[in-house]
């Protein structure tokens, strides 16, 4: 069965470094983190990739004081990328638009703000939110956007730890091959800075980035990294069939040609090399591409002593024969979004496709040799002549791993 061809015609982001996809990609090129220090309960100081962007701009002080972080993400990704695909709004069937957002966690935040309330309090639960039940289920990100923007198709949540960015693109793709909707939202959203689990959890591992900078405490593929900065963030994207966006004259951003999920079934954390090969080679095949038909490989590399090794010895497997193949991190400049790490990561490489620059990996001082893999981009951008596929890694706990490959669309 012939399935549609599925493009991206819209993208929203919040990145620490970039409240649009534009100033994102800005700083991506110049070189530009923004990574810095806050102050968490019971753990003190810790480097984190905070968003600024203005949450007033798409809603009330009400509607955020009574809803969630990650929901105002996730409404403002959500807004940008139908703005930014040049929809007219006002004349899409509310019921044949589907959201799709990909989480690590859900529901911590709250959780743990409110104990910490009732404590002051001798835990006494009538000083419990009443809010505390919608904020706190699993789709609460994506029913958000629906409630925010009227929509009234599909919409849920993907849970599929660091590697759900990927998840919901994918899932909004297939929504759409299935004829289920017409417009498609989809991406990842992270709220994860304002949890202190997470961050006592990665210290408990041993797994939680120090330095004396925090701009340059996300250091992938470097000797001297020691871990993760944790992030927020957000990417959605608007997704269409390519005859729905050519016969409205939408500019289009690539095509999906390639996918891939699959699980390490090994370990809980320490990543499996040999299914991360599969879950690339599986993703190259569903588009029909063969390795050196990628110029962008975009990295998961979180930093972390043994995981950056792990995939770089899935990489250089699959990609050590081509010379035209160029290798880069985003994470160095904005920490790890979790769950919006791979949508998010995937923008900032997809202007490629116009500008022909491959973002470097900054904060690599001295190489680890178990991670020089052949192009890794490094310090400066570097110019192509032409990209015209990137592949997009993303990997999570409990060994569950995604890729997506993306096509540029001839004008």
């Amino acid at each position: 069965m012939q399935r549609a061809r599925i493009v991206i015609t819209g993208i929203g982001v919040a990145a620490p470094n970039g409240d649009d996809l534009r100033e994102f990609r800005g700083n991506l090129l110049a070189g530009i983190p923004r990574i810095e220090n806050i102050e968490h309960r019971y753990i003190g100081t810790v480097h984190a990739g905070q968003c600024h962007f203005d949450e007033r701009k798409y809603q009330t002080r009400k509607e955020i004081r009574n809803g969630t972080r990650v929901g105002s993400i996730s409404i403002y990704c959500a807004r940008e990328a139908v703005a930014h695909s040049g929809l007219d709004w006002r004349a899409v069937d509310p019921r044949r638009v589907g959201v799709y957002v990909g989480i690590t966690e859900h529901g911590n935040v709250e959780t743990e703000h409110e104990v910490f309330n009732i404590s002051q309090f001798g835990y006494d639960v009538r000083y419990w939110t009443h809010h505390h039940n919608p904020r706190t289920v699993a789709n609460n990100p994506a029913g958000e956007v629906t409630m925010n923007m009227g929509i009234t198709g599909p919409h849920y949540t993907i849970g599929a730890a660091c590697a759900a960015g990927n998840a919901g693109l994918i899932q909004g793709m297939q929504m759409l091959q299935l004829g289920e909707v017409d417009i498609a939202l989809a991406g990842g959203a992270s709220e994860s800075t304002r949890s202190f689990g997470i961050f006592a959890g990665f210290k408990s591992q041993g797994a939680l980035a120090v330095h004396e900078d925090p701009n340059r405490a996300s250091r992938p593929f470097d000797k001297g990294r020691n871990g993760i900065v944790v992030a927020e963030g957000g990417c959605i994207y608007v997704l269409e069939r390519i005859e729905d966006a050519l016969a409205r004259g939408a500019k289009i951003h690539g095509e999906i040609v390639g996918y891939a999920m699959n699980s390490d079934a090994t370990d809980a954390v320490l990543p499996n090399p040999e299914r991360q090969l599969e879950c690339m080679r599986t993703a190259l095949k569903v588009a029909r591409l063969r390795p050196q038909d990628v110029q962008i490989v975009n990295t998961h590399a979180t930093s972390t002593p043994q995981g950056d090794v792990q995939e770089c010895r899935a990489i250089r497997t699959l990609f050590e024969a081509c010379p035209g193949t160029f290798i880069n991190n985003t994470k160095s400049f904005i920490g790890h979004a979790m769950g919006a790490a791979g949508a998010l990561e995937l923008a900032g490489n997809l202007p490629a496709f116009e500008d022909g620059y491959v973002h470097p990996t900054i904060n690599v001082d001295d190489l680890d040799e178990d991670c020089a893999l052949p192009n890794l981009v490094i310090g400066q951008p570097l110019k192509l002549d032409s990209v015209e596929v990137i592949l997009n890694n993303s990997f999570g706990m409990l060994g569950t791993n995604s890729c997506v490959v993306i096509k540029k669309v001839a004008p």
